[in-house]
């Protein structure tokens, strides 16, 4: 259940904020383990943003909406002490 409030959260984050400009892919740790070697994912949930560059991750909680935007550099840095890299 958490897995899945984080991709809605997320997927909702991105259609209202990047409408058309934005790929949401799900990997599934279990079933591509490959994938998340070459992504350096080591725990779950984590969000990577790929590009614009710089790559950034977010590891953990992805219900809080300001800390994935601020990640997503779609809100100044400063509007969440909680970002991470």
């Amino acid at each position: 259940m958490r897995s899945q409030n984080a991709i809605t959260n997320v997927r909702q984050i991105c259609e209202q904020h990047l409408t058309d400009r934005f790929d949401l892919e799900v990997i599934d740790v279990y079933t591509h383990p490959q994938e998340t070697r070459d992504l350096q994912i080591v725990a779950t949930p984590t969000l990577v943003k790929l590009e614009p560059k710089p790559l950034r991750r977010i590891v953990g909680d992805l219900t809080n909406r300001n800390r994935v935007l601020t990640v997503l550099g779609l809100l100044p840095s400063g509007s969440s002490s909680e970002a991470a890299s």
